[in-house]
């Protein structure tokens, strides 16, 4: 019984996140075509894919999920934003930090129904992992939308963890903050890979999720480092919060 309770709670989850998806992507489509020609930076259709995530959430009953440190967030100032990566619903809960950003995320999932293709009209930042040019060209964009105004969320982990353990941090994301001389801002989430495996259907419930802002690491605490020493300084900070 409990595992038929389980496949059927997962079910919910998924046909719930997909349903609502399709649901609201004729508004993202709407928003996107009202407001593109006076917000280049897409700010107004990322707060209402932000609230895409507070409605997903907030009538997914199996979850409790806390997010702290919204207040270091200084909404005036572009950053290099930092998590680690537990799972696929860490996506999902980072948009509650109600910040503005865009994405970086892998190729694929630009191709996802509804989801993907909302990501595509925020004009989020698309990786191919296996193609070096398309980390080049990713930093250069990276770059770009952040003299543009913009601040980027990356997982420097590059993937999700198996386990829920902290990976080996990627200097990408590092690479741009030096570069672009700005600050880094370190979340750390606990409780996504114990909700949803890696690479899982299943979805466990009654799981604590929590999205924790740490405090913003000044581009000239970090200026004189090269990249592998600031993502192993990140990597640590995040670390120790987990």
């Amino acid at each position: 019984m409990k595992t038929l309770l389980r496949y059927l709670a997962s079910i919910y989850f998924w046909v719930e996140l997909y349903l609502v998806s399709a649901a609201l992507f004729p508004v993202m489509i709407l928003v996107f075509l009202l407001t593109f020609p006076f917000d280049k930076r897409l700010f107004i259709l990322h707060k209402c894919t932000c609230l895409w995530s507070f409605i997903v959430l907030n009538i997914n009953p199996m979850w409790r999920i806390k997010v702290t440190g919204r207040e270091k967030i200084d909404h005036h100032q572009t950053y290099v934003m930092v998590s680690n990566h537990q799972s696929g619903a860490d996506i999902i809960v980072l948009f509650l930090l109600w910040a503005h950003f865009k994405w970086v995320a892998k190729t694929s999932l630009f191709y996802y129904p509804f989801i993907g293709w909302t990501m595509w009209l925020n004009r989020y930042i698309a990786l191919d992992r296996v193609k070096g040019s398309s980390m080049r060209k990713m930093i250069s964009d990276a770059a770009k939308k952040l003299q543009e105004g913009n601040s980027v969320m990356i997982f420097p982990e590059g993937t999700r963890s198996k386990d829920g353990n902290i990976q080996h941090f990627k200097t990408g994301a590092f690479h741009i903050a030096l570069n672009s001389r700005v600050p880094i801002l370190p979340i750390a989430i606990k409780g996504t890979s114990q909700a949803v495996r890696k690479g899982g259907f299943l979805v466990n419930k009654n799981y604590d999720i929590q999205a924790k802002v740490l405090d913003p690491l000044p581009y000239d605490s970090f200026k004189e480092m090269d990249s592998k020493q600031v993502a192993l300084k990140v990597q640590e900070i995040i670390g120790r919060e987990l």
